[in-house]
């Protein structure tokens, strides 16, 4: 007996973790509900390995940060076809803006950017993400930490609704953004946190006042 305890222990090692489910709660994981025009995408977010990342998501959720955004980027793969990713968030919108939060590198915490993995879009250097993200089409190893590039921050997956996001990546482009501006944004009607409390900011959300204005 003595001598299978090694490949027990190995096996224990090498088994996946629990896996997460659109239907239920999973410890440790945070659901969150993406309701768009092409179909909702429910997410499933790892609060325990990437607690940062995770936390200031879930801010822009419990504030109806990201409801009436859209996705509004899709980079296809010239190499592999149905491959890339598609983005999200408040672009530029200051109005919505929370901080930069800190860079949780796929080499603190273990995630990797695989098929239908989010995670954090930044126009600057690592620290430099707040409200825009990207879900990615096929795996994209490229964006993991390396000992050149600090990469993205991973921090979860989509659980479902993989062929919304499938069909946003077909949506026509233009040239903008190195042809990956759409042509057609898809419009996030509304974001809904499906797992705890939601906790929001406070924070003032002065397009709100806005859209009241213009009704």
């Amino acid at each position: 007996m003595r001598r299978f305890l090694p490949l027990l222990a190995l096996l224990a090692v090498a088994a996946p973790a629990t896996a997460q489910r659109a239907d239920r709660a999973t410890p440790g994981w945070v659901r969150v509900r993406l309701e768009t025009a092409d179909g909702p995408i429910v997410l499933a977010l790892d609060q325990r390995h990437a607690p940062l990342t995770t936390a200031n998501f879930l801010r822009y959720v419990d504030d109806g940060r990201f409801d009436g955004v859209s996705f509004y980027r899709t980079a296809r793969s010239k190499k592999l076809p149905g491959t890339g990713f598609i983005q999200s968030g408040i672009r530029t919108d200051a109005r919505r803006f929370l901080d930069m939060i800190p860079h949780e590198s796929t080499k603190k915490t273990g995630i990797r950017h695989l098929d239908m993995t989010i995670s954090m879009a930044r126009k600057g250097p690592p620290g430099s993400a707040n409200g825009n993200f990207f879900i990615t089409v096929g795996p994209a190893a490229y964006m993991d930490w390396s000992p050149r590039d600090p990469g993205y921050a991973a921090f979860g997956r989509v659980v479902a609704g993989q062929k919304t996001v499938k069909r946003i990546l077909a949506e026509p482009t233009g040239q903008q953004m190195n042809g990956t501006l759409m042509l057609r944004p898809v419009v996030v009607t509304r974001s809904i946190r499906l797992d705890g409390t939601p906790k929001p900011t406070g924070r003032p959300r002065p397009w709100l006042l806005e859209h009241r204005r213009d009704g």
